[in-house]
C-alpha cells in the first residue's frame, strides 16, 4: 500500500516510514518541517505541506493513490500548550480536522492516530490500561481527546475505521542508526542526559526529588521508538482486516515497567563510561510521581509485542546513534 504519513520527517514518524517500507509499503511522508528533518525521510516519497492545507493533503492523497493514513503530525510540548493554548488547538484540533475532510473526500477511510497518556491527566491506577479515565490536565492532552473524540464521531456517522494508539515515553534509536532523535528544544530526559555525557559539560535538571518514589524522583514508562512504530503497523493491518466499517479501538503502548530519573541516569553514566552531573530544581506542575502503562490489550488484539525496550537496549541505540548524528553535524 501507498501510506500518507502525516508528520513523517519527525522522531516516530520517521522511524514508521521505515518500518512500513520494510514490511513492503510505501510511506508518503507529509511534513511542513516545523520540527522535522528532511534526512529523516529515506523510505518514500516526500510532500511538504501542512495538515492545515485540506486542498493539498487531498492532492497528495489522490496524487499517491494513498489507502489509510498514520497521523502524526501535532504540537507536543506540554509546557509550551499552557503558554499557547490557541496555537495548540489551531495546529493539533483544527488540522486534524482538516485533514479528516481530505480523506472524506479522497474515500480514504482508515487512520491511525499517534495519541497520548496525556489524555488520562493524573493516575488513578497503575499500571493505566484503556478503562482509565481520561482527565487531561495541560491543553496538549486536551487537544488529543479532542481529536480522539472527533475520530470516534467520524466513525460512527461517516464510516471511517480508526485505531488510537497511546503511548507513554518513546525513546531510543533505530538499531541500525539510520535515524535517531533530534528535538530542538530537547526536552526528553535520555537525549539530554546523553548529551551531557557526549560533551562532558552541563548538568541533567531533576525536577524534584521528594516524589514518593523508591528515591524520590519520577517514575515513568520507557518504550523503544521501533516498538512504537511497530505497533502502528499491526494496528493499521487490525483495522484494514476488520470487515465492518465503522471501527474505533484504542491501544495503550507502554514497556509496563517504570523507571526512576536517577534510575535513567545511573544507566546512562554505565552505558556511555561517563559522568552525568545532576542538579535538583523544583517539581514541574501537574507532573505525577508514577506513570506506567499497561498494554496487554494491544498485545491481545494486535499480536503487538515490544522486542527493544528493555532500558539498556533503549538507551544503548539512542547513545550510538547520538555519537553518529554528533559526527556528521
Amino acid at each position: 500500500m501507498n501510506i500518507l504519513v502525516t508528520g513523517g520527517a519527525g522522531y516516530i514518524g520517521s522511524h514508521t516510514c521505515k518500518a512500513l517500507h520494510d514490511q513492503g509499503h510505501t510511506p508518503v511522508a507529509y511534513d511542513n518541517l516545523t520540527y522535522g528533518h528532511p534526512w529523516a525521510v529515506k523510505w518514500g516519497p516526500f510532500e511538504r505541506g501542512d495538515v492545515a492545507d485540506t486542498a493539498k493533503v487531498l492532492e497528495t492523497l489522490k496524487k499517491y493513490g494513498c489507502e489509510a493514513v498514520v497521523h502524526f503530525a501535532a504540537f507536543s510540548y506540554v509546557g509550551e500548550s499552557v503558554q499557547k493554548p490557541d496555537v495548540y488547538y489551531k495546529n493539533n484540533v483544527g488540522g486534524t480536522l482538516s485533514l479528516l475532510l481530505a480523506m472524506n473526500e479522497a474515500a480514504v477511510k482508515n487512520i491511525v492516530f499517534s495519541s497520548t497518556c496525556a489524555t488520562f491527566g493524573g493516575p488513578i491506577t497503575i499500571p493505566m490500561n484503556e478503562k482509565h479515565p481520561q482527565n487531561p490536565i495541560s491543553p496538549y492532552g486536551r487537544t488529543k481527546l479532542i481529536i480522539e473524540q472527533m475520530l470516534k464521531d467520524f466513525t460512527t456517522s461517516l464510516g471511517f475505521s480508526a485505531a488510537i494508539l497511546r503511548y507513554f515515553n518513546a525513546a531510543g534509536a533505530d538499531p541500525s542508526c539510520d535515524i535517531g532523535e533530534d528535538h530542538d528544544p530537547e526536552t526528553h530526559l535520555i537525549p539530554i542526559a546523553l548529551k551531557m555525557a557526549a560533551e562532558g559539560k552541563g548538568a541533567v535538571t531533576i525536577f524534584g526529588d521528594d516524589y514518593d518514589t523508591p528515591d524520590g524522583t519520577c517514575v515513568r514508562d520507557y518504550i523503544h521508538v521501533t516498538d512504537l512504530a511497530n505497533a502502528h503497523i499491526a494496528a493499521l493491518d487490525y483495522i484494514r482486516n476488520h470487515k465492518v466499517r465503522g471501527l474505533y479501538d484504542d491501544f495503550n503502548l507502554g514497556n509496563g515497567k517504570g523507571f526512576s530519573v536517577k534510575e535513567v541516569i545511573s544507566r546512562a553514566e554505565k552505558i556511555t563510561g561517563k559522568v552525568i552531573r545532576q542538579t535538583i530544581g523544583p517539581r514541574r506542575p501537574g507532573d505525577p510521581p508514577v506513570l506506567v502503562g499497561d498494554s496487554r490489550k494491544a498485545e491481545e488484539k494486535l499480536g503487538w509485542k515490544t522486542a527493544y525496550s528493555n532500558l539498556d537496549t533503549i538507551i544503548e541505540t539512542a547513545w550510538k546513534w547520538h555519537l553518529k548524528h554528533q559526527n556528521q553535524r
